[in-house]
């Protein structure tokens, strides 16, 4: 195990009887990455989570969490992160801030040091008109957004949702993918395991996809895209549908440029690295205009759709 990584997991396994919920997951995680893990119902996203928090001991392998192994180390684990499980759990009987307040006991912190956590972390989840209301009144979305209190409220390292959106509607489901981006701006590592492809990739620096208890890929959107659609390469798209035979011969002298193409009202560079900085400066020195050059990107949803079929 490294210090690179906040999370990292070597051939971690869990198996319940002949069933292998999870089979030799290596993965690892940097610290204020939003990860998303991808996949269906049953293939390891929830078993992964439960090891990573140490609520349950895997069948073989490892997992550091920050340094610690959840395993032998769990009250450690706790401390620095928070889990927000995709059905929540609160008294329904007590108010937003009374059950802030309990977890703020449970962790050790002083009522004044309570008070003022409590304070804050429902402004910034947008709970404060709320708080005194009785969370048995609330509906899915704002016991969502307290869930997600809860977990701020002991201003951990790592944060981790399952399903953090499902139920939601769609302006509940912004202002909490909202809230998770602050945390990672906050340096808060966020582990999410999601369905909702879309949301993920509005949110999410990289991604787990899972199958059958396996990672069969890992690494950004894009980054997967280039690999199951390009074979690893870039597409730089150069918004001249004409280019001159001077543009397209300093072009092909780029270092890393494969193919050139002219698409439609644009002209296509395969490079087996972004070069759009050089292909723009290209265009700069031989016709004097300044141009943005454009990366293909890619759509989640397709990229898990083709590796889920692969696997």
């Amino acid at each position: 195990m490294t210090n690179d990584f906040v999370i990292e997991t070597r051939n971690l396994s869990r198996s319940y009887g002949k069933f292998v919920a999870v089979d030799n997951l290596n993965l690892q995680i940097a610290e204020g990455e939003i990860f998303g893990l991808l996949g269906p119902n049953g293939a390891g996203k929830t078993t992964s989570i439960l090891m990573i928090m140490g609520l349950s001991e895997p069948t073989a392998g490892t997992v550091r969490v920050c340094g610690y192994d959840p395993a032998r180390e769990p009250v450690k684990v706790k401390r620095i992160a928070g889990y927000l499980p995709e059905k929540v759990g609160f008294y329904d009987d007590l108010t937003a801030k009374e059950n802030l307040e309990y977890t703020g006991r449970l962790n050790g912190f002083k009522d004044k040091i309570i008070a003022a956590k409590v304070a804050e972390v429902l402004e910034e989840v947008g709970l404060s008109p709320a708080s005194d209301q009785l969370v048995g009144k609330f509906s899915h979305g704002m016991k969502q957004r307290l869930g997600i209190a809860d977990v701020m409220i002991k201003s951990p390292k790592i944060a981790v949702f399952d399903e953090p959106t499902s139920g939601i509607d769609p302006e509940g489901t912004e202002q909490v993918l909202s809230i998770i981006k602050n945390m990672a701006k906050q340096k808060v590592t966020v582990v999410i395991s999601s369905h909702q492809l879309h949301q993920v990739q509005k949110i999410c620096t990289q991604v787990g996809i899972f199958s059958k208890g396996k990672l069969v890929a890992s690494g950004s959107v894009d980054k997967l895209g280039r690999e199951a659609f390009r074979k690893g390469k870039f597409n730089i798209i150069l918004p001249i549908s004409q280019p001159t035979d001077k543009l397209l011969e300093n072009i092909r002298s780029i270092e890393g440029v494969v193919d050139i193409n002219c698409v439609r009202d644009a002209t296509v560079i395969t490079a087996s690295e972004d070069v759009s900085k050089q292909v723009e400066n290209a265009v700069a020195s031989t016709t004097g205009l300044k141009v943005q050059m454009k990366v293909e990107e890619f759509e989640l949803e397709k990229v898990y759709m083709e590796y889920f079929k692969e696997s």
